[in-house]
């Protein structure tokens, strides 16, 4: 039987970028016994873990399930009373549509430590590596984060809500609601309102389309645009072409 204190610590790996991970993000993965790792985080993060660490994928590639939620609940508590320090590496941050506080609930009747380690949210930091700032003088006072799919597969219903305000709207895991997102911001005559695509954000091989809402589908399909994508709506877009070139610039001289 191990003698390791059997804990769990639900750390936020950042938007994708390996260089997008706090310090105590890495300390935590340095000192784990067992990882747990989402598909969307970035697999170079794991060259922290100790060499004797076991090293588990549990998330979703192409429409297949490593494993369902209910068994990376089990494993957590498994691996955790077998090994001790389980560290649970999520894309972005844990607890903007990571499904972190759910686990920790499940966890903590099974007698388990739990810790967070925040991460860099994809909805921020993404539109940020392109130029786009989410709020801005003159253009946003507020922006709403939401899941373009809900639990019974459907779109949210605070899209139509956010698509009445003048707020920014960055919406994760939308693009198979795409068509649907369009027609809701339609309804409103905001066909001429701002939208980017971005895919892959803040990685090697990301991919941007620019459009409006009236002709973001069509922008979708000429560059082939996929998930993972965040999907932002909204004047501050148009801000782009200043702002990254600011960004190019300092990039450089850095």
């Amino acid at each position: 039987m191990s003698l390791k204190t059997p804990k769990l610590t639900i750390v936020g790996a950042g938007p994708g970028d390996e260089d997008l991970i706090t310090l105590k993000a890495i300390k935590a993965i340095e000192a784990a016994n067992v990882v747990l790792y989402d598909a969307l985080i970035n697999e170079a993060l794991l060259k922290y873990a100790p060499k004797d660490a076991e090293l588990i994928f549990v998330g979703k590639r192409r429409g297949c399930y490593a494993f369902q939620q209910e068994q990376i609940n089990d494993l957590i508590v498994t691996k955790a009373k077998e090994k001790g320090h389980v560290v649970r590496l999520k894309g972005g941050d844990p607890f903007i549509f990571g499904r972190g506080a759910e686990e920790i609930d499940y966890v903590r009747p099974f007698g388990l430590e739990t810790y967070v380690v925040p991460g860099i949210s994809s909805s921020i930091a993404v539109p940020a590596y392109q130029g786009i700032p989410l709020t801005k003088r003159g253009a946003s006072e507020s922006f709403w984060v939401i899941t373009g799919t809900t639990k019974k597969h459907e779109l949210s219903k605070d899209v139509a809500l956010a698509a009445k305000s003048t707020a920014t709207v960055v919406i994760l895991m939308g693009m198979s609601k795409l068509s649907e997102i369009v027609k809701t911001f339609c309804s409103e005559g905001k066909q001429d309102l701002s939208v980017a695509i971005i895919q892959n954000g803040t990685r090697a091989n990301q991919q941007v389309g620019i459009g409006t809402i009236e002709t973001i589908e069509q922008v979708v399909a000429s560059k082939a645009l996929a998930n993972p994508a965040i999907i932002v709506i909204g004047h501050v877009v148009k801000e782009r072409a200043v702002l990254s070139s600011i960004y190019n610039q300092i990039t450089k001289e850095s």
